[in-house]
């Protein structure tokens, strides 16, 4: 199906309905390839086209949910029926907000025809990158590629449709006794350098060959931007999700100084340096939003229905989960500093350069205490230098209190797109570091 052809999709589910009945149609074509490497040899290659319909149907507050994979006219027509049917089952629901109002979403596309139609030797010329950087070496990943095209309708007079493509090179290199990561993700698979993430996950198997241990507590650390984006994810789903707020989960204070001066975390779908669509699975249009200014808490994303409650509009955040998550900040951002990534390290008296955290699980949503482990790749940082490995590391500490005022000494300049958000190496104080990686 074209764009078009999607658009007449959601209208033909539309005009099955019954009169009175409130509804929302997504329609969403997906082709995403994948290429797995192991032994530094490319072992499999696969891919995968689909099609989904997402019909949501209100009948006098009544709601319910249905979704097929297939668009013949039989197949919508039991989707109706078949929603229609289980609306009327179920009870009211108090907090139903109704259909998104018709409003235009930003002209903006994160898309990319020869990402989104990629093919193996595609991938595989990303990968060979990767491989070779790293000679002598044995390399692990992946390369992937998507493209989604997306149409939505409802009963309110909303139309919007999209397109968005993704390309993400991943991977480690090994040697006997360690292992070293690296990965970009970028709307544009031509943007990717995989040879230069496969020469940074070298070096540092190559520097943490040789381990020692060091005794638990609490350390200086350099955190890169795979650690900074695993923390961003965890304050954001628990922190700025209104639904949270509401149910007092969260530990935001809107207008309190939270957070130490340099940080500033904003979500802006339009930025070109983030991917995704620019509208979210209600129908609204996605706007800038600041959640942290200077240090202080400013805002939290809203979708329909916690933005009733609140007395205020949806600020395009309603996730693909449901209302049963909440409102899902989607492109993140927390802003770059000017320090290069050896000048924070040179500012470290004695601590850590952290790479990478694993296994991580939230332990108070409230205080945002996770606990977790390092991985491929701790360094021993003394006098502003990087010297020996360590050994993997458990930690349990409270990511807000590790950006609180006063708990941030530099921001880095080497900004990157990590898991969806964009994010900096960060000097940090301390870490709390509980045990060796057996506990």
């Amino acid at each position: 199906m074209s764009r078009d052809g999607f658009m007449e999709v959601c209208e033909r589910i539309l005009g099955l309905l019954p009169s009175g009945a409130e509804a929302q149609v997504t329609v969403n074509r997906g082709h995403s390839g994948l290429t797995r490497f192991a032994n530094s040899y490319i072992h499999q290659n696969v891919a995968e086209e689909a099609v989904s319909v997402r019909l949501k149907v209100a009948l006098d507050g009544r709601v319910a949910t249905a979704g097929t994979n297939q668009s013949d006219d039989e197949a919508l027509d039991r989707l109706v029926g078949a929603t229609v049917a289980a609306a009327k089952l179920r009870p009211v629901d108090p907090a139903w907000a109704g259909m998104a109002p018709a409003a235009p979403a930003p002209d903006v596309e994160h898309y990319d025809e020869a990402t989104a139609t990629a093919d193996p030797d595609a991938r595989a010329r990303a990968v060979r990158a990767f491989v070779d950087a790293g000679d002598g070496l044995s390399a692990a990943g992946y390369c992937d590629t998507t493209g989604s095209i997306v149409a939505f309708a409802n009963t309110a007079g909303q139309r919007l449709d999209g397109r968005m493509s993704r390309a993400t090179i991943s991977g480690i290199h090994q040697t006997p006794t360690s292992e070293g990561v690296g990965g970009q993700t970028s709307a544009l698979l031509g943007e990717l350098d995989a040879g230069a993430e496969g020469t940074r996950a070298a070096a540092k198997a190559r520097a943490g060959a040789e381990v020692v241990d060091i005794e638990p507590g609490v350390y200086e650390v350099v955190l890169e931007p795979d650690c900074v984006a695993n923390m961003l994810g965890f304050i954001a789903s628990s922190g700025f999700n209104a639904k949270a707020v509401q149910e007092d989960r969260s530990f935001v204070h809107l207008g309190e100084q939270q957070f130490d001066e340099r940080i500033t975390i904003f979500d802006d779908a339009t930025d070109p340096r983030t991917i995704g669509f620019l509208f979210d699975a209600e129908g609204t249009p996605r706007r800038p939003l600041d959640f942290v200014r200077g240090g202080v808490t400013t805002g939290i994303a809203h979708d329909r229905r916690t933005a009733a409650r609140s007395g205020t509009g949806s600020t395009g955040h309603a996730s693909m989960m449901g209302e049963s998550f909440g409102a899902a900040p989607a492109n993140l951002f927390l802003a770059e500093g000017e320090t290069s990534l050896e000048e924070l390290i040179g500012a470290v008296e004695r601590g850590l350069l952290v790479s990478n955290f694993h296994y991580t699980r939230i332990l108070d949503p409230k205080t945002q205490v996770v606990t977790g482990l390092t991985r491929s790749g701790v360094f021993l940082v003394e006098d502003g230098k990087v010297g020996g490995a360590v050994s993997n590391l458990r930690f349990t500490q409270s990511y807000v209190g590790a950006l609180a005022p006063g708990k941030v000494k530099g921001v880095g300049s080497d900004g990157r797109l990590v898991s969806g958000y964009h994010v900096p190496s960060l000097h940090l104080a301390g870490w709390n570091f509980t045990g060796g990686a057996k506990g």
